[in-house]
């Protein structure tokens, strides 16, 4: 092989070499394309995932959030229908909630010698409460029977014996009383009962001139042309009002008695007495408003009426407003729709009213208090509560707060009866001590809680009114709560689980002012069924000038005072004169 073809040879081997690798090159280009574009999906698909999971990290944590709402809420509704009403907290609980956190800073005290200041909150510490006031101990009640009323009628039986039995044993002769009677009391009772009063006016006349016949005026009634006496219809507005019957149970129970009122006739009876009252409801209304605080809160209440509403119901959800006075009168009125601002709503009631306003902190009551007029006063009861329903989630915490709040309640038990100067010499002393420690406490706990849980809604609450919830600290006459307003619709809500709902608006209207003097009496200690009955005897023949003496109040003064002169009359009569 002659050199010049060996080299041709070697040429055509590179050449085909040359040939496969640009192939090879090629096809490493496309495949190299292909993974970048590969690559490209993947950076695409990893980004969605990531995307993806954030998405469904935030579904989770929503979710979790949802579920645990509803856990709260089941539980809430659980404790409401099967567990206890009361929201006392047992104060051995507290120390048990404690016992962790006290043996941790025992533990953390023996490293670091320095504790921290009173009202600091570092993460994970709790302040320190400034000592209890010592006072002495509640007398325990005593034990056994109570003493008997006075005022009860009684019936004496006698038991004697029987002339064989009085013979004795040893002689033979007769025993005689010795003057020590053996007497045991026990309880009766006799049902009440209808009687007819017959009102019997005889007629006069000259027997000479056989003219002239004259009869005596007929007393007035409760209802012109009515069978209702007054304590009949007493027993009507009691019963139905404050022992919480329908009408028809009412009615079965005159039924026993062998009298048969029809409903619509006792509807009348309700109807015309409110008709009565309303003048003296308007009076308390008026002296509410007067006194230096007023309460006010309110619930809902069912309303038929007769035109169907957008959903094709008869009935609509109003409500009925209850405001009280510092002195015990409770005023309610109806509120045909669930809005603030209707005709009857606390805008228009209180429209007029200048000082201090105590309600809880609901939202739609902020516009009472924008023009300044009216001075908003917070419940501490209500923020109290919603730390209650996040104890499951933040036991220790709550439990800090409790005891406080247990702390600030003993000093209120205390203070009860005292005059509004010592209220207040006392609360600025002790119970701002308390708070002083709370509030910071609070202020560095907000942040460290998970929005929209029960424990951060509690330390909201208690941070965004602040102001308000603490403004009985400079004020005697102001309570620390609203718990007498929301007691004063317990009347309200213990009726509606029986009667349901208001059969009209007027009814509605009615149950309002019957509740008015129903309420102020049982807050003033007076029986509703002899006040309703000796004011539906007078009036009507009353003066408008003086409605105020036939308010529960201007009534129970002037028993008191009619039983005051009649001791002293008596007592003067007794006293021989020198």
């Amino acid at each position: 092989m002659t050199p010049h073809m060996t080299h041709d040879a070697e040429l055509e081997r590179l050449r085909a070499e040359n040939a496969r690798l640009l192939a090879e090159l090629q096809r490493a280009r496309v495949e190299r394309t292909g993974l970048e574009q590969v690559a490209r999906r993947l950076e695409d698909d990893k980004a969605k995932l990531e995307d993806d999971k954030a998405k469904l990290e935030d579904d989770k944590a929503k979710l979790e959030k949802k579920l645990a709402d509803l856990e709260h809420k089941h539980e809430q509704l659980c404790q409401r229908l099967f567990g206890k009403s009361s929201e006392k907290v047992d104060p051995a609980q507290l120390h048990l909630a404690f016992a962790e956190e006290e043996a941790r800073e025992r533990a953390e005290a023996a490293e670091t010698p320095t504790p921290p200041h009173a009202g600091e909150a570092p993460d994970g510490e709790t302040p320190t409460l400034p000592p209890e006031e010592s006072k002495p101990k509640d007398k325990k009640k005593g034990h056994g029977r109570r003493a008997r009323p006075k005022n009860l009628r009684r019936t004496r039986i006698v038991h004697k014996l029987s002339p064989a039995e009085l013979t004795c044993a040893c002689c033979g002769g007769q025993k005689r009383s010795i003057g020590s009677d053996e007497i045991t009391h026990r309880y009766d009772y006799q049902p009440a009962s209808l009687t007819i009063v017959e009102h019997v006016r005889p007629r006069y006349r000259c027997p000479t001139c056989q003219d002239g016949t004259v009869v005596a005026p007929l007393p007035p009634a409760p209802i012109e042309r009515g069978l209702a006496e007054a304590g009949l219809l007493a027993n009507v507005l009691t019963g139905k009002f404050s022992e919480h019957l329908p009408l028809n149970r009412i009615r079965q129970i005159l039924l026993r008695e062998g009298v048969d009122f029809p409903r619509s006739t006792l509807c009348d009876w309700v109807d015309r007495g409110a008709g009565l009252l309303e003048p003296i409801a308007d009076e308390i209304l008026r002296q509410v408003l007067s006194h230096f605080v007023v309460g006010m809160d309110e619930t809902g209440i069912l309303i038929a009426f007769e035109d169907k509403d957008a959903k094709g119901n008869h009935t609509r959800r109003g409500k009925i407003w209850a405001y009280r006075g510092r002195r015990g009168e409770v005023y309610y009125k109806i509120s045909e729709t669930k809005a603030h601002a209707d005709g009857d709503g606390p805008q228009v009631v209180l429209a007029h009213r200048i000082g201090f306003v105590q309600a809880d902190a609901d939202g739609n009551f902020d516009v009472l208090f924008k023009d300044g007029t009216r001075i908003e006063v917070g419940c501490n009861a209500h923020a109290r509560r919603k730390f209650v329903q996040a104890k499951a989630s933040h036991p220790t915490e709550v439990a800090f707060v409790l005891t406080v709040y247990q702390r600030v309640y003993a000093i209120e038990k205390r203070l009860r009866g005292a005059s509004p100067e010592e209220r207040r010499a006392v609360r600025q002393a002790e119970t701002k001590k308390l708070f002083d420690v709370l509030d910071p406490y609070l202020d560095a706990l907000a942040p460290t809680l998970v929005p929209g849980t029960p424990m951060a809604t509690a330390v909201n609450y208690s941070i965004r009114h602040r102001a308000a919830l603490r403004r009985f600290l400079d004020h005697g006459e102001l309570e620390a709560d609203n718990n007498a307003v929301e007691r004063a619709l317990r009347l309200v809500a213990v009726g509606r689980r029986n009667w349901l709902f208001a059969g009209s608006l007027n009814a509605a209207k009615n149950a309002a002012i019957v509740y008015t003097l129903v309420g102020s009496c049982k807050d003033l200690g007076v029986d509703p069924w002899e006040y309703l009955r000796d004011v539906l005897t007078r009036v009507s023949t009353h003066p408008a000038s003086r409605i105020a003496e036939l308010t529960p109040r201007g009534w129970l003064e002037a028993r008191e005072a009619a039983r005051a002169a009649s001791a002293a009359n008596s007592t003067a009569v007794e006293t021989p004169t020198a």
